[in-house]
């Protein structure tokens, strides 16, 4: 139902995920960031929002992602339903698929980077979004992300079609600097791309560069 990326950025430790999914409001239930812990996707035929909150207070404590990730599904008795990912703040990913997602089902997880997915059209898709991902090395963050989102909707993206994406990213400023949703759209990874444009334009960077930081 829902293909989502979670990475980190080893130059300057901040932490984002990105999301699309055939259902509205992907940004609702699936990405989770916050600087200083990690970031976590969760999502699958059956998605625990709960994971997210969870996930991140476990690496803000210093748990691994795949300690963290090992804790969540022991103590839910629906994990075969899920579906999740992890990046802790050291760049350390861990994922998890339930028996009970629906094919194509497959996480890949990387130093400092880690895709998943579920419902998808075919095995490319997850290693289209990395390829996206690594080949965009010399942008911020966000559009790298962005990049894997609109990679995968190229190889077939959900296969009911996609509806909802999200992307957030959070640089320690005690907000996250990008947190975007495209809630219902015919293309919405190609919505978000335009959105990420526009928040990356000059007059809107130098309005958040006014504003306080921690």
């Amino acid at each position: 139902m829902t293909y989502s990326i979670v990475a980190r950025d080893p130059a300057s430790g901040a932490v984002g995920v990105a999301a699309a999914t055939g259902l509205v409001a992907v940004g609702a239930l699936v990405p989770h960031v916050r600087w200083g812990a990690g970031a976590v996707a969760t999502q699958g035929w059956a998605t625990n929002p709960l994971y997210g909150p969870d996930g991140l207070e476990l690496m803000a404590k210093g748990t691994e992602a795949e300690t963290a990730l090992a804790a969540l599904t022991r103590a839910d008795a629906g994990r075969e339903s899920r579906q999740a990912i992890l990046i802790d703040r050291a760049g350390r990913a861990a994922g998890w698929t339930g028996a009970d997602n629906r094919e194509v089902a497959a996480t890949i997880c990387e130093a400092n980077v880690a895709v998943a997915g579920n419902m998808l059209p075919s095995s490319t898709v997850l290693p289209e979004m990395l390829r996206a991902f690594h080949a965009a090395k010399a942008r911020p963050l966000e559009h790298r992300l962005a990049a894997a989102l609109e990679a995968a909707e190229r190889a077939g993206g959900d296969r009911r079609g996609t509806c909802s994406a999200a992307l957030r990213v959070d640089d320690g400023r005690g907000y996250a600097r990008v947190d975007l949703r495209i809630d219902h759209d015919d293309q919405p990874t190609r919505a978000l791309t335009r959105l990420l444009d526009l928040h990356a334009a000059p007059e809107y960077q130098t309005f958040l560069d006014r504003l306080p930081k921690r």
